[in-house]
Formats: C-alpha cells, sequence, structure tokens
C-alpha cells in the first residue's frame, strides 16, 4: 500500500512540475529564457532544439540575446523566432539576435491571467485523476483481503491528504504567476 501511496505523490509532483513548464511559456513583459524553448530550427537538415545551438542570455530585465554557435545559421534562427508564436520580431547585427519583450497592456495582463487560470485547472483535473486511481487501488486491495476495511479508510485519508497538499502546492504556484503577470 505505501507503493500506492508514493507513486501517487510523485505523479501529483510531475504535475505541479509540468504546471510550472507551461507557466514559464507564458511571456510575463520579462525576459524569459523559456520562452524559446519550444523553438525548433532546422540545423543540417533537421529540426533542433534553439538552446542547443546557440546560447541564450538576458543582459537586460526586458531583452533576450540569442548568440549562435555557428554564425552561418542566424538568418535560420530569425526564420524559426518569426515563424514561432511567440509574437516577437527578432533583431539581428550578423553576429547576435536580440529580442526585446515588449511591455504588456493591463489588458493582456488580463488575459494571460484567465490563461494561467485554465492551465492550473488542468493540473488539478490530473491530481483528482491520479486520487482517483490511487482510491481504487486501495479499494481493489480491500477486496481481495489485502487490507482490512480501517485500513482502506486510512489509506483513503492518506491519500486525501496529499491531493490536498498537492492542490494547496498548484494554488501557491498559480497565485504567484498571476500575481507576476499583474505586477509587470
Amino acid at each position: 500500500m505505501a507503493d500506492i501511496l508514493t507513486t501517487a505523490q510523485e505523479k501529483m509532483e510531475k504535475a505541479a512540475d509540468n504546471l510550472l513548464r507551461e507557466f514559464g511559456h507564458i511571456r510575463a513583459g520579462r525576459a524569459n529564457a523559456s520562452l524559446l524553448d519550444r523553438i525548433q530550427v532546422t540545423y543540417y537538415g533537421a529540426p533542433t532544439p534553439l538552446n542547443q545551438i546557440a546560447s541564450i542570455q538576458i543582459p537586460e530585465a526586458r531583452v533576450l540575446l540569442i548568440t549562435p554557435f555557428d554564425k552561418t545559421i542566424i538568418k535560420d534562427i530569425e526564420q524559426a523566432i518569426s515563424a514561432s508564436d511567440i509574437g516577437i520580431t527578432p533583431m539581428s547585427d550578423g553576429n547576435v539576435i536580440r529580442l526585446v519583450i515588449p511591455q504588456l497592456t493591463e489588458e493582456r495582463c488580463k488575459e494571460l491571467a484567465k490563461e494561467v487560470g485554465k492551465i492550473a485547472e488542468s493540473a488539478k483535473i490530473a491530481v483528482r485523476h491520479v486520487r482517483r486511481d490511487a482510491m481504487d487501488q486501495a479499494k481493489k486491495e480491500e477486496k481481495t483481503s489485502a487490507i482490512t476495511e480501517d485500513d482502506l479508510r486510512n489509506y483513503e485519508k492518506d491519500i486525501q491528504k496529499i491531493t490536498d497538499d498537492a492542490i494547496k502546492n498548484i494554488d501557491n504556484l498559480t497565485t504567484e504567476k498571476e500575481k507576476e503577470l499583474l505586477d509587470v
């Protein structure tokens, strides 16, 4: 039974980690290298993540500086950034590419805050699915007489406590991200 609790807790932590990754892709008016994580550049005929073919630095609060390891692919990187969904026009001087993150409008901040709420709700749903699966496994153990009815109740309380902690963590992360968006 301890395996069920451990597995459930690990899966709930993965849901929170995934939430953080998703939050990293939301532009908050500040430079963040994770904005470029999804960008693939065609390099020698193969799609390659941008962070594997260039260094990404943040020299100022709202500027990303991309320095390719191979200067011949600067045009390819510019095209990949332009074709992506980040909505920022790259500026190149032949050696480096600068991405200036525009200041967000109040309306856009509110839209992004709503999007953050939707992503957080998806994470909560994932946590609840993990809870349901763990509860089902515990009930199966009780039906096969591997545990008693009292043990089942105790495991259900433990599973609920793990779930409540995971939901609380997701709420904290969401509040933090919304505050970051609305403070800009």
